[in-house]
């Protein structure tokens, strides 16, 4: 085993501008200088004890939430194992799932298919119609209500919620998440209707270029409810590998040789698909493939990586999984509608805090395409 040399990194501006605070705000309840605080967002200011208890006693957060050393993690000599796609020599590093084996470090790359799971989850009740729709269910439990009541659940299409459910889960082992996959606006639908917590969504107005409000608005109407923002990712074209066909924009798509694979209505990446035909003044006939459509970002790298379809809408993160090339088009929130009333719950809070968590955080990171420096960050 080794050890990098660390480098002091800080999270104080993210954690400042998400509780609303400037740096003179800060500055006077923490009894420092403004300068102060300038000099360690911009990391040139040699930290002290003193003032990191000072921003942490502030700020209402532990001082490792604040400051933590960025290389300051073991590295381990490992076997790679039997599948998915292994680092290229002097290469971009690939995530990895570890485990040990007789003593020896086996690494499984977490690369296309292999960076999802398909599992039998544990079921929390045995369930039978109890009217005439179907709509109403008698469940009987198969644990009880004091544990199940509390389960977070989420409702959204990236991958990401997963990671982050499960990261969080593995911070708070009592913390129970469900997530149920669903594109923006039928998420959104789920939240109107109260079915879920949280909805993700990534939606932008082709009018105004504002995020995700003006459809949280609409869907959800006088019900007061706030965005709470998991990080802004990448979204444009995923192509093949190279991109042979030189595919940039909306009428690139309209080549005769170009098909192109599609996502349903109510997804955030067929609203970007049409922005780009529409900017291009390409009508929708004359995209080959404009009326095939997939349910889930996955299925869009799937068929672009099997060659079933030379380009898609999808994000940056899933073209680097599948190892395919990404043109990109805009960057966008990904952010979490939750009724405001569900902020009082103490399981949603739980879950929500997690944002704040270096290790948390990290994991959205690396999967490449991400910026959370406004992770967590509450938009009524």
């Amino acid at each position: 085993m080794s050890k990098k040399e660390s480098v002091l990194q800080n999270q104080l501006k993210a954690v400042r501008t998400r509780l609303g605070l400037s740096q003179q705000d800060l500055a006077t309840v923490a009894g420092i200088a403004r300068q102060t605080i300038g000099g360690i967002e911009a990391g040139t200011y040699a930290l002290s004890l003193s003032v990191a208890l000072r921003l942490a006693k502030a700020l209402g957060c532990s001082i490792d939430e604040l400051f933590w050393l960025e290389d300051d993690r073991l590295t381990v000599d490992a076997v790679a194992g039997i599948g998915g796609a292994l680092p290229a020599e002097g290469g971009a590093p690939v995530r990895v799932m570890l485990g040990q084996v007789g003593g020896q470090w086996v690494a499984y790359p977490l690369t296309g298919e292999q960076a999802f799971r398909q599992e039998m989850i544990p079921a929390d009740g045995l369930a039978v119609r109890s009217d005439s729709e179907g709509k109403r269910l008698s469940v009987q439990l198969l644990d009880s209500p004091e544990t199940l009541a509390p389960s977070v659940l989420l409702a959204g299409c990236t991958p990401a919620l997963s990671l982050w459910a499960r990261s969080a889960e593995r911070w708070h082992p009592g913390l129970r998440v469900h997530w149920t996959h669903a594109n923006s606006m039928a998420a959104l639908r789920r939240l109107r209707d109260g079915h879920v917590h949280a909805a993700g969504v990534h939606l932008c107005d082709p009018a105004t270029g504002e995020a995700n409000a003006p459809f949280v608005r609409a869907v959800m109407g006088e019900t007061p409810t706030v965005l709470v923002n998991l990080g802004v990712w990448e979204e444009g074209l995923v192509v093949a590998c190279g991109n042979p066909k030189r595919l940039r924009r909306g009428a690139d798509l309209a080549q005769p040789e170009v098909t192109l694979i599609n996502r349903e209505q109510g997804a955030g990446s067929r609203l970007l698909l049409d922005a780009l035909l529409q900017e291009d003044d390409v009508p929708v006939a004359a995209v080959s493939g404009y009326g095939c459509a997939v349910s889930s970002h996955q299925e869009v790298a799937v068929e672009v990586a099997s060659g079933s379809a030379d380009a898609g809408v999808s994000t940056e993160a899933v073209a680097a999984l599948y190892g395919l090339t990404f043109i990109p088009i805009r960057a966008v929130r990904y952010d979490l509608a939750l009724r405001t009333e569900s902020l009082e719950l103490p399981s949603v809070r739980q879950l929500l805090d997690t944002l704040q968590h270096r290790w948390v955080r990290s994991q959205l990171a690396v999967l490449g395409g991400y910026d959370t420096s406004r992770t967590g960050e509450i938009l009524t």
